[in-house]
């Protein structure tokens, strides 16, 4: 299953970094980007959390809320969201529900081995909850600018 501009976003909810409760039909009437990355505190999901952190004036401007999705638990989160300041919910998907309903969960390669991973692919989402834009080639340096030429 492939997701696609127009397509309703799968709902889902799930906890932040800090214990609360996001829901995404709550966010009805914003835009959200819903960011999937494969791990916390590594060297490219740092670079792309640091880039949508320092462009929050930017994307706030244009009326997106940035959420970061990962597989790694709670308290992994707030190490990764206090170590760099991350001003946006970075949500635990440790029973993997979110990444398999977005179908970031996929088979990856790394020196010939193959495992399941996340994919580093971020949803768009309009207002009305569907998505608007698929970025499947993310810049991890310039993130908000992929999101923001939207």
């Amino acid at each position: 299953m492939t997701l696609q501009p127009g397509d309703p976003a799968p709902n889902f909810e799930a906890t932040d970094q800090n214990g609360n409760l996001i829901r995404l039909q709550d966010l009805r009437g914003q835009k959200v980007a819903l960011y999937f990355y494969p791990k916390d505190d590594t060297s490219g999901c740092t670079a792309q959390a640091c880039n949508l952190r320092d462009n929050q004036a930017e994307l706030r401007t244009a009326g997106i809320k940035v959420l970061g999705v990962s597989i790694d638990g709670e308290k992994s989160h707030q190490k990764f969201a206090t170590k760099y300041n991350l001003p946006f919910p970075l949500l635990v998907d440790e029973d993997k529900k979110i990444v398999e309903a977005y179908g970031v969960w996929q088979e990856k390669s790394m020196y010939g081995r193959k495992y399941m991973g996340t994919m580093r692919y971020t949803f768009l989402l309009d207002e009305q909850g569907n998505i608007e834009k698929v970025i499947t080639k993310v810049d991890t340096k310039n993130h908000a600018a992929q999101l923001l030429s939207a």
